[in-house]
């Protein structure tokens, strides 16, 4: 297995002194507070009523039940970062665990992911534009709206850079605007228009049967509404007492965006006038569905806060994802994937400061309205998916290799472990074609980079290394394929839920194949006989 101490040697040295300037201030809140606020961006806005127009009232199903399966797949992020926390873990652990082929796969689509904190930003410049009119027109960034981005994103680049205390105090006070603006919304629409017979008439509480509410899963957002929840872990090298912290951070920060969630997709079925339900919930359709439904019951107070808050939720999220990111560079430079020089950490503000200039440029090239490159950009946050695979398969190693180390925070992580690759192996399938066409082939940039930093750092023989990691490229392009026939703007040839069905046959398969490349030899544990057990 490809472990930290098998890539030890003069350079560690360097990287345990970098990582000793880390400042560890972040408590439980501040760390669920970045992990909501990672969660909850803009999409909060539409989030309910996409799902209203797939499921209807069972809507509230599956934000339930998104909240479950975010829960499973977090349960492995909480487990790695209780008991192997650092800064940028989530890039650390397949290095760890599967060699260096699988980390510059994982490293690059963390690299590329940084697009998706451009996306938040030319977010927030589009709903600008209802103030602003000429930042954004003709559905893209004018020049000026460009210049607005770029400004914002150095602000935001700015508040980084002097610790993470302050990070935490402006990111504190940002999640209680993000979670009093909904809750105001809720409580406003709930006392003035609330219709409860829109629960259950209009088609019943299932409108379009109960298998709609896994079609709303995918196709209305709820999966990816509630993802995001792995921010704290990428802090845990700055967390206080992680073992206890970061999985209450995690857990915690999913069960308040749920419960936000629901409440939101509560007050908004009973808010929806009956005029707009004659075609049922199919034919709602607004283009700002709580700020309509506010003027409409004359809330214009209501309506002024969503509008401010359509710029301040991408902002936090913007600014979390800046902070998220300079962690990520910071630990590819860790990983050598990126030049050592990066990964230096200021020793006054324990901020990595070159990580985030970096970061800062690509943010910027991200925003530059090349043609078709917007379309790119906004793919990328799917990239972040691979992580929780990844992650599943670094739990996997690391339980029949280091059990010792486990935190013992989750119990059963020979189930939860596979159950979490092939949770998080639907989340990448149900992006659909449209993204996946671009997000994956782009992550495979990952191989000739690998096969380019393997000629000068030779840690491993080349077949070894490739015996590791062989799993990964296969997994990609199975998925790739997958997608293109598939129900999820794919061909259509593998209907649904037939598709979804076999994504998950593929990740069964997969799973002990790739934690069995990255177990070496001499610790597989034998088959089982009537005198013993494998590690729990």
């Amino acid at each position: 297995m490809a472990t930290a101490t098998e890539y030890s040697g003069p350079e560690d040295e360097v990287v345990r002194a970098e990582e000793s300037k880390l400042r560890r201030h972040l408590g439980v809140w501040g760390l669920t507070a970045i992990g909501f606020s990672n969660i909850v961006g803009s999409g909060w806005l539409f989030a309910s009523m996409y799902a209203a127009q797939i499921a209807g009232p069972a809507a509230l199903l599956a934000w339930v039940a998104a909240g479950i399966l975010c829960a499973l797949v977090a349960l492995v992020i909480v487990e790695l970062g209780a008991s192997r926390p650092e800064a940028g873990g989530t890039v650390r652990w397949p290095l760890y665990a599967s060699g260096r082929l699988v980390g510059s796969v994982i490293g690059v689509s963390a690299l590329l992911s940084v697009g998706a904190t451009s996306a938040e930003l030319t977010a927030i410049v589009q709903y600008a534009g209802h103030y602003l009119p000429w930042v954004y027109k003709d559905g893209s960034l004018t020049w000026s709206g460009v210049l607005l981005a770029v400004v914002l994103s150095v602000i935001l680049t700015a508040l980084n850079w002097y610790g993470v205390r302050l990070f935490g105090r402006v990111n504190n006070t940002l999640t209680i605007i993000k979670i009093a603006v909904p809750t105001l919304t809720v409580v406003a629409l709930i006392a003035s228009g609330f219709h409860a017979a829109n629960l259950t008439g209009h088609g019943g509480f299932a409108p379009y049967g109960y298998g709609a509410v896994l079609s709303a899963l995918a196709g209305g957002g709820i999966v990816y509404s509630v993802n995001g929840f792995q921010a704290p872990v990428d802090f845990s090298g700055e967390a206080r007492d992680p073992r206890r912290t970061v999985p209450l951070a995690v857990l915690g920060s999913i069960t308040l965006a749920v419960l936000l969630y629901l409440a939101l997709q509560l007050a908004f079925l009973g808010a929806v006038p009956e005029t707009l339900l004659g075609h049922g919930w199919h034919g709602v359709d607004l283009d700002s569905p709580f700020g309509e439904l506010a003027v409409a019951l004359n809330l214009q107070l209501v309506a002024a806060m969503l509008y401010a808050d359509a710029v301040i939720s991408p902002g936090g999220s913007a600014y979390v994802g800046i902070a998220i990111d300079a962690r990520h560079t910071y630990a590819l430079a860790k990983n050598r994937l990126l030049p050592r020089p990066i990964m230096v950490v200021d020793r006054r503000s324990g901020v990595p400061r070159r990580a985030l200039l970096l970061n800062l440029v690509v943010v910027i090239v991200f925003l530059l309205p090349f043609g078709g490159w917007q379309h790119i950009v906004s793919v990328m946050g799917d990239l972040y998916l691979l992580l929780y695979a990844a992650a599943a398969v670094a739990a996997g190693v690391f339980r029949v290799v280091e059990p010792e180390r486990l935190s013992g925070w989750v119990p059963g992580l020979r189930v939860i472990a596979p159950l979490s690759f092939v949770l998080a192996s639907e989340f990448i399938y149900w992006s659909g074609w449209h993204d996946l066409r671009i997000a994956l082939p782009l992550t495979l940039a990952g191989v000739p980079l690998f096969v380019a930093l393997w000629r000068t750092d030779r840690s491993a023989p080349l077949l070894t290394e490739l015996r590791r990691g062989a799993w990964l490229v296969a997994y990609l392009l199975t998925l790739t394929l997958l997608s293109g026939l598939g129900s999820f703007a794919g061909a259509n040839l593998l209907p649904a839920p037939y598709d979804s069905i076999v994504v998950a046959l593929v990740a069964l398969v997969v799973f002990p194949v790739a934690v069995r490349s990255g177990v070496p030899r001499s610790r597989r544990p034998e088959r089982a006989t009537a005198g013993g057990r494998g590690p729990r």
